[in-house]
């Protein structure tokens, strides 16, 4: 498994814990828009944000956010490998 990939399933785990429990894995497509469809609301996204920040050691102060970062799996996971590369 890549890096990408590891990244993207660790992310997809954590939203389907904390924002979709009971949500089979196979039923949330990497590129579903977590924030058009109301899986995560502004208040979902602080804790989203926070998640991200801890879990990959992203430098939050030192980056520019927008919540298009964070409409999908896919986009996290492009923002984390973007953000934490050196």
């Amino acid at each position: 498994m890549s890096t990408t990939e590891t990244v993207a399933s660790t992310i997809k785990a954590h939203i389907l814990a904390e924002f979709l429990p009971g949500t089979p894995s196979e039923e949330l497509d990497n590129s579903y828009d977590l924030i058009d469809n109301g899986v995560v609301d502004s208040l979902g996204l602080l804790r989203l944000i926070s998640w991200v920040e801890q879990r990959f050691h992203v430098p939050l102060d030192e980056v520019e956010l927008s919540p298009d970062d964070f409409r999908s799996i896919d986009a996290i996971g492009h923002f984390v490998e973007a953000s934490t590369r050196s």
